[in-house]
């Protein structure tokens, strides 16, 4: 953002609201709940009812990892299947959201002096589309996507975030996507459907985690590397998880956590999400 002309075009498209716009943490779990209709769909499909109508939507996903901060900016995103394996009826699922070039610019001023790139190429992948369909299922809302840079350390993430809590005030929905508890190499694909299955190490994590979401204890989060070996074992990789940093980088004062979708999945995932507001 340049001129005074640019700042009062962004400021028309997204004008300062009454309503500050809630905040959600979403486990999004297997590609396939873009097309399953099961207790974790539903529990996005309640949340949604209980959301103001967004202007637009920016979306933190897992499964856009980069080096340096990239924000999508195109007006029509693709919709990426970023999967494999996967039976067909997934890879013909579109989500036909419109892009923002206006957010996505006025996301990169409000980072400033952060670099964020303007992206052209991306598009909306599984981390976002197949959550967002839930949500808002008529796909009749402007969607961007911010990345992850995986150069960086979690606080930086969880302080970047911070800067982004003006647009909730302009009508974006802010939406982190990933797994808090997220080791796929050892899932037990032999209980896969077992409801509320975890391995000891994820349910300690999960029950010492949901402790610290709940209290507003968001050190040992951010330092989760220093934690237990649980915590280890249930973040081998920051990728997913980050995105709950972000979530929580947004909370404002007197704000509260929801969480909801809370349960473990296959011994080492868990699909627990949350609301802000």
């Amino acid at each position: 953002m340049n001129t005074l002309h640019d700042l009062k075009k962004l400021t028309a498209f997204f004008p300062v609201s009454a309503t500050t716009m809630p905040v959600l943490f979403l486990g999004h779990g297997s590609p396939m709940n873009g097309i399953e209709e099961n207790q974790f769909t539903k529990g996005f499909q309640n949340i949604s009812k209980t959301l103001p109508k967004p202007t637009a939507i920016l979306c933190i996903s897992a499964h856009w990892y980069t080096k340096g901060t990239k924000v999508t900016a195109m007006q029509i995103p693709k919709t990426i299947h970023d999967f494999g394996g996967f039976p067909q009826e997934l890879y013909q699922q579109q989500y036909p959201a419109k892009g923002s070039p206006e957010l996505a610019l006025e996301t990169q001023s409000i980072l400033h002096p952060t670099p964020v790139e303007l992206d052209h190429d991306w598009g909306l992948d599984h981390g976002t589309w197949t959550v967002l369909k839930h949500l808002f299922p008529k796909a009749d809302i402007p969607v961007i996507q911010l990345s992850i840079d995986y150069s960086q350390n979690t606080r930086y993430h969880f302080e970047l975030a911070q800067q982004l809590r003006s647009l909730r005030n302009r009508g974006v929905l802010i939406v982190g996507s990933g797994n808090i508890i997220h080791n796929l190499r050892l899932i037990d694909w032999k209980n896969f459907n077992k409801d509320n299955y975890g391995y000891d190490w994820a349910i300690e994590a999960h029950e010492t985690i949901n402790q610290y979401l709940l209290e507003g204890n968001y050190n040992p989060l951010i330092n989760y590397e220093k934690q237990s070996k649980a915590f280890q074992l249930a973040i081998p990789s920051p990728d997913h998880y980050l995105p709950l940093l972000y979530a929580l980088g947004l909370q404002q004062k007197n704000e509260t956590v929801q969480l909801f979708n809370d349960k473990l999945l296959a011994g080492s995932l868990s699909m627990t999400s949350l609301k802000i507001s």
